[in-house]
């Protein structure tokens, strides 16, 4: 082997082992990818995905669906397997797990437990490991469906020709009870640190932070709960131990005695690492998933607020000593106005704020841009969307946002009920929108966009001709930018608006590798 391939193998190793559970191979030599003075970029060839348990409830109605866009270059092999993990105990009201122990998500006793006891307790769950999804051909989504709380979390890995771009998500409707509604989320990478903000410790709430562990060793867990007074005393809060291979669901109300309404929650990996998503559930509107904030930064942008939206509430967290005034701006379809009476919005340093922002967009698409002063300061943020008028709201979570750097991907889409929402907060961009095979008969179609600076628009989607079954919407941004997205799921049961909304962040399917005769000249020297 020549030394322009072993350096260029060397850079993608190295890149692999900064990104985690994603991996790049380097390209024959000579081939297209490898160009002079530049970074090759290329697809990722390892991926995995993470899906939290669904719901606890009877009535609950689920369906997953998995989908890997087709990518140039990639590999013409390949798998893409979602498995079921091991269940464990979600913990009873008071506190305590079915099998006694207090708190089984966070007892000090479990610390201290080996990972040859995780991997018989998950062997005993004769669902854990058993295939629930695979992937045939890239291009085509599929779905699975599962009924009641028995439908389990999932753990998956894909590589090869699937692993550039896949994306997966469930879709969740709940005739009645506590959290009725529809509850979707995307399936998301593991990770060693999450924000929260717009979770709940009042009584009105039912909140869970859902852990899931991808690897074949356990790992361990600190929540910390930061109200509006600063952090909150919790009591098992700390060394979560999360079994290999399993998912875990805690219940925030045991972890703290304090109630409120407005609770940032801050998940931090001591060892190995997780996925993490919280499942708010309330009483009298509904519920959703609420996924996790963008990294805190001092620039934010939460996208694709229903045009009817009745109620619009912000929730914002600083997590250094310093207050922020955030200035606030909403992307509309006509450029960038400020909301009247919420120019400006102060957070102090360490404590959840929180602002009724009303019906925001008056009809209008919309996204939020919040930014505080030079960017100096950083935050993180989410709001909590009602549709619908008194007994019959339903709720749905928009967390702060990453940009669609170069393509992103939303499942389950019908022709009916679909709205997919791009902002350009900061310059001219053009999109290129591709709506896939259905999964059960259908013709891609292609569509190309401009958003003008400044402005948030609903676009009217593509829809695969002769469509049968669902579909995927993949967005790629081609010019300009930076571009942020959200696709809207919409039904009407019941007289009650059911919807979710989620966020499209970039899928990361392409990563840039060093140029092998850089590195070769430098041997050479």
């Amino acid at each position: 082997m020549n030394r322009t391939t072993l350096s260029l193998i060397a850079g993608a190793t190295a890149l692999a082992a900064v990104t985690g559970f994603a991996a790049v191979s380097a390209p024959d030599p000579g081939s297209a990818e490898q160009r002079t003075g530049a970074a090759a970029t290329l697809p990722v060839e390892r991926t995995g995905l993470l899906c939290p348990r669904p719901s606890t409830s009877d009535l609950a109605e689920t369906t997953y669906t998995s989908f890997a866009p087709v990518t140039e270059g990639a590999d013409d092999k390949g798998t893409a397997v979602l498995r079921a993990a091991a269940q464990q105990s979600a913990p009873d009201d008071d506190g305590t797990s079915e099998d006694g122990k207090d708190g089984e998500n966070g007892a000090a006793d479990e610390k201290d437990e080996g990972d040859e006891k995780g991997e018989k307790d998950a062997a005993k769950d004769d669902t854990a490991g058993k295939p629930v999804l695979q992937l045939q051909e890239p291009g085509k989504p599929v779905t699975a469906e599962a009924d009641g709380a028995d439908a389990p979390a999932l753990v998956g890995t894909a590589d090869g020709r699937f692993a550039s771009g896949w994306t997966a998500q469930q879709t969740t409707e709940v005739a009645a009870g506590t959290g009725r509604g529809l509850q979707g989320v995307a399936c998301s990478a593991a990770d060693t640190q999450f924000w929260f903000p717009g979770a709940s410790t009042d009584d009105s709430r039912t909140d869970y932070i859902h852990l899931t562990n991808p690897d074949d060793s356990a790992a361990v867990v600190d929540i910390e709960l930061y109200g509006k007074d600063g952090e909150l005393e919790t009591t098992v809060g700390e060394g979560i131990t999360v079994k290999p291979r399993s998912a875990e669901p805690v219940l925030l109300s045991t972890l703290t005695a304090e109630k409120q309404t407005d609770v940032t929650v801050h998940v931090v990996v001591r060892s190995g690492r997780v996925g993490a998503a919280v499942q708010a559930l309330d009483d009298e509107t509904g519920g959703d998933w609420l996924p996790a904030s963008a990294d805190p930064s001092g620039r934010l942008v939460l996208p694709g607020i229903p045009k009817d939206a009745t109620a619009v509430r912000l929730v914002a967290f600083t997590p250094g000593d310093a207050d922020v005034d955030l200035k606030v701006r909403l992307a509309s379809p006509s450029g960038l106005i400020t909301p009247a009476g919420n120019e400006t919005l102060h957070v102090k340093g360490g404590m959840t704020a929180a602002f009724d922002l009303g019906d925001l967009t008056r009809g209008e698409a919309g996204s939020l841009v919040l930014t505080a002063p030079d960017g100096s300061v950083p935050v993180v943020a989410a709001v909590r969307v009602l549709r619908g008028e008194g007994g019959k709201q339903e709720s749905a979570f928009i967390p702060a946002a990453r940009p669609v750097e170069t393509r992103a991907t939303a499942l389950d889409n019908t022709a009916e009920g679909t709205t997919l929402s791009v902002t350009a907060p900061e310059g001219d961009a053009e999109i290129k929108v591709t709506a896939s095979a259905g999964t059960k008969g259908g013709t891609p179609q292609t569509k190309t966009y401009s958003i003008k600076s400044g402005t948030t628009q609903d676009i009217e989607a593509p829809v695969p001709a002769g469509l049968k079954g669902s579909y995927a919407l993949t967005v790629e941004t081609r010019a300009g930018g930076p571009v942020y997205a959200s696709r809207t799921l919409a039904s009407t049961e019941g007289d009650v608006p059911f919807f979710t909304v989620q966020p499209l962040p970039d899928d990361r399917g392409m990563v840039a590798v060093p140029d092998a005769s850089e590195n070769l000249s430098v041997l050479q020297r």
